[in-house]
């Protein structure tokens, strides 16, 4: 409250006129305005993915529960609300009647949440034999798809399911919620010692728990039926976590435990440690960080036979980032599949045909000196592999061909590529232990080899991206203004210089939409997904090329628009199949989604665009979203109209970039001052970030300017941008500096990418998170360019994760020195991907770009990428100051 109302004195004087604010003041009024938007815009990406997920979900294309539904119901109010606070404080309190909307719309949510009547389940332990996809919320991801592997006759070793109702009753016999929520609140989400502490204590309580009697009684009997079962007096099992929400729509990756080679009379305890793993650290920010509320989690454990193993592995049913590759990828290990999964050995790997016969279109083996076994009695233990079989495949042709079949039928059960874990026993048995959906790196949609070759028409635009995939024909109508929308005619091609969501006027009329700019993640491609009309977007020359009246034909799957019809396009529309609708849950997820996803409120200068006509959390966003331009531009004025505050940067960039010190960011220099130079930054990251950007072997190649844009651009590019900001902002991009600290957007050409770090004196606080997302190239370049990109980070030491067309890479707790070297590196790298949509002709482009700048040759030569292959590159990245 302070610093809110320092701020309101700050700008009181300033409107005033009554003095100048001191740099200091105008510092600590940035901050906290800064502070307030960023949380704001944080959960306004947050909302829209979640948007995102429960369109996708809406296609009933995947298995989800009640758990589902109500946890992405809490996370979206959850995302909402925080918006609606960080607003509020940002206005000094002018929108309280916002959160009186929150709760019409969120009680609208709860009463249709409340309609659905779930049938109860008493029992806390279920054979593998009775479970289906349909109990999902009872026994959680992995326990549903073993028991659908095992109807459709799959090897799977014997086992039963702890389900969650153990869960809860276990639970309830200790009195443990109330224990748990009260140490919960303990956790600050700033101070990760709060969480640790939390972690340990809740974890205490759960380890010292007793175990109900009954319980351990259904435990013990499931056990004991297993031995007649598989013919053995004292069974060993494996027990993973099984938890509501793990393999689904959020990861949980690495986050809940596995307990291999588990006797008999250890099955309780390690029960027990499962269970407490759901408050691990990691487990507790994970949730913190996603917005997940613990209500919404429930832990079931999968008891299976251990299988004494052989050989272990994975098995992808489809490439995992590569549409076009629709084979089989097996990897294999002797030994323990662990040693496979956690990279301690490097497996062997076969890729095979779907084809009939499943013929094996090649294979690497690798060099296998240890394996990870189970001991006799328990537990496990890394032993040498024979060296007669170091060197030897782990599996033979005829075994690959029967894991292939495996893999065939377990995506045709679940419409969808499957993620497979898979253990050869010593009876020279192939078992299935878990089967998973298979997140593609890449949108989903019609895989672009079985669209047809056209020939014979005209091309009028090639490039853009995609914002739902499909095809339309008829007349190219231009609108330019809310008068051409009233006129707009049925079975038109609107053609626009921007997207907007006014276009939502004419979706229902329209065959398609094209526009020279646009975001695939902005408010009007969600609309085009709702309304399942092909959209084109980033053409750039769709205005200039397509004359009014002109009759074309978009296809939006390889990005091209033809003159004239096409009728070899138009009869090859895909079959959009629905293997959830009219179930149950997904009855209710699309009663609940009325009240989420639909985008009433388009047009900011309408009256109807006010708090009393949002529908939908959607509206609400977009509502409060606009709202906040109008709170940041105040401080935006008062910056820019303080020349010796926001000071400008004098040097040999293509922008026009402001600096705002937070703080030891600059060099003494004159107040009065108008500009810096590069010498007078003083901030380490930004003065790493400017020496790659500067650098002449970098510069001298660049064919056009980079435009970077600081938080202005943020604000400019967020998803729920507001119109005409640029008019408001011109060409000033601001960045946000101290003494060890950097944070910025960029803005290259059609990429948009994201730069935060610190780098001081303590190692265990340095780091670099760098987030490099779109481009105006088709899928298929987008996906070669960020894979370019990824190679490059990761030859560079980052952890990198690639998703669709983005790319997330980080880099912590190294010395100044290598924190300063690898902002050198991205800085050259912001100017690089320029040059990168040009190249992305071929996949052997993609190694080829990215050896080249680790090898430090800037000067791409698109003849010399489009001959070079792998086999050119070295595979292995250069130490960081040689590049």
């Amino acid at each position: 409250m302070e610093t809110l109302n320092l701020f309101r004195e700050i700008y009181r004087k300033f409107t005033g006129r009554r003095g100048r604010p001191s740099r200091d003041d105008l510092a600590a009024a940035f901050r906290f305005r800064y502070a307030c938007f960023k949380d704001l815009l944080d959960s306004n990406s947050q909302l829209l993915n979640i948007i995102t997920d429960l369109e996708e979900k809406l296609t009933g294309r995947h298995v989800f529960g009640m758990s589902y539904v109500r946890s992405q119901a809490a996370r979206a109010a959850f995302h909402a609300f925080r918006m609606i606070k960080s607003l509020d404080v940002l206005s000094g309190h002018k929108y309280p009647v916002l959160y009186g909307v929150l709760d019409r719309i969120n009680g609208d949510i709860k009463d249709r949440l409340g309609e659905k009547k779930e049938l109860p389940l008493t029992d806390p332990v279920l054979p593998l034999s009775c479970v289906n996809r349909d109990m999902v919320d009872w026994v959680g991801g992995k326990n549903a798809h073993l028991g659908e592997a095992m109807k459709i006759g799959l090897p799977i070793p014997a086992g039963f399911a702890i389900t969650t109702r153990a869960f809860a009753d276990f639970l309830a016999f200790n009195d443990l919620v109330d224990e748990i929520n009260k140490q919960k609140m303990e956790i600050d989400p700033a101070n990760p010692q709060t969480v640790k502490q939390v972690s340990e204590d809740v974890q205490t309580l759960i380890s010292a728990a007793r175990m109900p009697p009954a319980l351990a009684e259904a435990i013990g009997a499931a056990y004991a039926r297993m031995a007649p079962a598989v013919g053995e007096s004292a069974v060993r099992v494996s027990m993973r976590s099984s938890a509501i929400g793990e393999d689904s729509e959020l990861s949980f990756a690495g986050q809940y435990l596995t307990v291999l080679n588990v006797p008999g009379d250890q099955l309780l305890p390690a029960y027990k440690q499962i269970l407490a793993s759901l408050y691990t650290p990691r487990a507790i920010s994970y949730r913190l960080n996603k917005g997940i509320r613990d209500e919404d989690i429930a832990m079931s454990v999968v008891c299976l036979q251990m299988v004494d193993a052989v050989a272990s592995g994975v098995m992808y049913s489809h490439h995992p980032f590569n549409l076009r590759d629709d084979n089989i990828l097996i990897s294999a290990v002797w030994g323990l599949g662990p040693y496979a999964v956690d990279g301690v050995i490097t497996p062997d790997t076969y890729r095979v045909a779907k084809t009939e016969d499943f013929p094996i279109l090649d294979r690497t083996m690798s060099h296998k000196a240890v394996q990870l076994v189970a001991k006799p009695e328990a537990g496990l233990q890394e032993i040498p592999v024979p060296p007669e079989l170091q060197d030897q495949p782990c599996l033979s042709p005829a075994q690959i061909k029967v894991l292939a079949a495996y893999a065939v039928k377990l995506e045709e059960h679940y419409h969808c590529p499957q993620d497979v874990e898979w253990a050869l026993d010593k009876e020279g048995r192939l078992m299935v232990l878990q089967s998973r959906p298979l997140v593609l790196q890449a949108p989903t949609g019609k895989d672009l080899q079985d669209i047809p070759a056209v020939t014979g028409y005209p091309v009028l635009v090639e490039g853009g991206a995609a914002a739902f995939p499909g095809v339309g024909c008829g007349p190219a109508f231009q609108v330019q203004g809310d008068e051409d929308l009233l006129n707009f005619p049925d079975g038109a091609v609107l053609v626009a210089r921007h997207s907007s969501p006014k276009f939502v006027m004419v979706m229902a009329k329209a065959q398609a939409i094209v526009t020279d700019s646009g975001s695939i993640s902005g408010h009007m491609a969600s609309l085009s997904r709702e309304f399942s009309l092909p959209t084109l977007l980033d053409t750039k020359v769709a205005t200039q090329t397509i004359a009014p009246g002109q009759i074309v034909t978009v296809d939006a799957y390889t990005c091209r628009i033809y003159e004239g019809r096409v009728p070899e396009l138009l009869d090859h529309q895909p079959l959009r199949e629905s293997h959830l609708k009219d179930t149950p849950v997904y009855e209710t997820l699309k009663q609940v989604a009325e009240f989420i996803l639909p985008l009433h409120l388009v047009d900011p200068r309408s009256p109807e665009f006010s708090p009393d006509f949002c529908r939908s959390l959607h509206d609400l966003g977009r509502l409060v979203h606009e709202f906040s331009y109008t709170e940041m531009f105040k401080i935006s004025d008062l910056v820019s109209a303080r020349e010796g505050y926001a000071i400008k940067l004098d040097a040999a960039i293509p922008l026009d970039l402001y600096l705002i010190d937070l703080g030891g960011g600059l060099t003494e220099a004159d107040p009065d001052a108008h500009k810096v130079t590069p010498d007078q930054v003083a901030s380490v990251p930004l003065q790493a970030v400017l020496r790659g950007m500067l650098r002449e072997d970098v510069r001298a190649r660049e064919p056009r300017p980079v435009q970077l844009s600081g938080l202005m651009s943020v604000m400019r590019e967020q998803l729920l941008a507001a119109p005409n900001v640029e008019e408001r902002f011109g060409e000033r991009s601001y960045a946000i500096i101290s003494d060890k600290y950097l944070n910025f957007s960029s803005r290259v050409g059609y990429h948009y990418s994201v730069l935060d770090a610190y780098c001081g004196a303590t190692v265990n606080k340095n780091y670099i998170t760098f987030s490099f997302k779109g481009g105006a190239a088709d899928d298929v370049r987008r996906s070669r360019r960020v894979r370019a990109i990824a190679i490059v980070l990761m030859g560079l030491d980052f952890s990198v994760e690639v998703k669709g067309d983005r790319v997330d890479a980080r880099l912590q707790k190294y010395e100044s020195p290598v924190i300063q070297a690898k902002l050198d590196l991205i800085g050259r790298l912001l100017i690089f991907t320029r040059q990168m949509d040009m190249l992305m002709t071929s996949e052997a482009g993609v190694e080829a770009v990215a050896q080249n700048f680790l090898q430090g040759n800037y000067s791409l030569d698109m003849e010399a990428i489009a001959g070079s292959g792998p086999e050119n590159a070295t595979g292995k990245s250069p130490p960081a100051d040689s590049a």
